[in-house]
């Protein structure tokens, strides 16, 4: 067995993707599952499939292609790329756009590839990260759109809390239907999705504050991690260690808790301070900060205390701990959705699925 690595347990995951798709469908929304934090894993991606999703997510189009084999539709989650837009059309079947420029190539190249891709229109409700936040200029952007050949204009989408923290509510949501009503009849196009944006908007149908119209959410951390993300609260009967990091422990040494000497700057161009707690037993593991953030590890052993890391050690205290941990022993730790990201997309951490 190879260290550090992460274990995924699938039947948790699968069984997360179940509660979640039957709660979204209760009030007539369809789950898109996002599969970027675990880098669009092929046999990780089979658990959102049985579970239930309607479409798959991912924000990088090397993600998709690895699913190409997968018979479900396809949503590129990042706005595209005019550099890519030849394997957005290959190989997703919808993309979220915000750029009149981006549209016309990935319509020129639909073009040429006798292909029909379909869009859905970002808009910014607030939290200023991607999407129209003038509705006048999006209304000129559907006209243009609709004229074009190669393009299917399917629905429109939103994104909050990611940047600006900005909570979904039946305000802002609200006014993404009643764009929809709007360009149904400035334009008499019904489009077929109003994307109510992320693992956020849980919140809402989780106190049964639902909004009319909106049918698709683009879920991640709350099927890995089962939480929502506006208030970081727990969804009922879910799991929130599917994914577990274990390293293993290098060396096991009584010593001082203060440097000795003069403190410059670390490996990482930071001044540290310490705490002088006496003598206490540091343990290190065998992983660092080139594969995880240390913020974004917990450790199952609640008496185990993440002093620091460089890039290649993570540096522990076990003074308190009830366990005798030995060199070779193995150390778990529980995962935030950032933690996941990075274990998953470090080459240098195993993974290891386990169905």
């Amino acid at each position: 067995m190879y260290y550090p690595r992460v274990e995924i347990d699938l039947n948790k995951l699968r069984h997360n993707v179940r509660v979640l798709v039957n709660m979204c469908k209760m009030h007539g929304i369809d789950v898109a599952g996002v599969t970027k934090v675990f880098c669009g894993d092929p046999h990780i991606t089979k658990a959102y499939v049985e579970g239930g999703v309607k479409y798959l997510a991912d924000s990088r189009i090397e993600n998709l292609i690895k699913l190409k084999d997968i018979d479900l539709p396809k949503i590129l989650i990042r706005i595209p790329m005019i550099s890519e837009v030849d394997r957005v059309v290959e190989y997703a079947d919808i993309s979220l756009n915000s750029e009149i420029e981006t549209i016309k190539a990935i319509s020129n190249e639909a073009k040429k590839k006798g292909k029909i891709h379909n869009i859905i229109l970002m808009v910014d409700l607030g939290d200023l990260r991607e999407g129209y936040f003038n509705e006048e200029e999006l209304y000129d952007v559907v006209e243009d759109v609709l004229d074009m050949d190669g393009i299917k204009l399917i629905g429109l989408g939103t994104n909050l809390t990611c940047y600006g923290g900005v909570i979904p509510d039946e305000d802002n949501l609200g006014r993404l239907v009643k764009i929809k009503k709007n360009i149904k009849e400035k334009f008499r196009v019904d489009l077929e999705i109003i994307s109510g944006g992320n693992s956020s908007s849980l919140h809402l149908l989780m106190k049964e504050k639902t909004v009319d119209g909106i049918n698709m959410l683009r879920l991640g951390e709350v099927l890995v991690l089962g939480r929502e993300t506006a208030y970081g609260d727990k969804v009922k009967d879910t799991h929130d260690d599917c994914f577990q990091l274990v390293a293993e422990i290098v060396e096991i040494k009584e010593k001082p808790s203060v440097p000795i000497g003069q403190i410059g700057m670390d490996a990482f161009g930071n001044v540290p301070t310490f705490s002088d707690k006496g003598i206490r037993k540091r343990i290190i593991c065998a992983i660092g900060k080139q594969d995880v953030d240390i913020d974004s590890i917990i450790p199952v052993d609640e008496d185990i205390d993440i002093l620091g890391a460089s890039s290649d050690h993570l540096i522990l205290d076990g003074t308190d701990c009830k366990i005798d941990y030995r060199v070779g022993d193995k150390i778990r730790f529980n995962l935030t959705y950032s933690g996941i990201l990075r274990v998953m997309t470090s080459e240098y951490v195993k993974k290891d699925i386990k169905n």
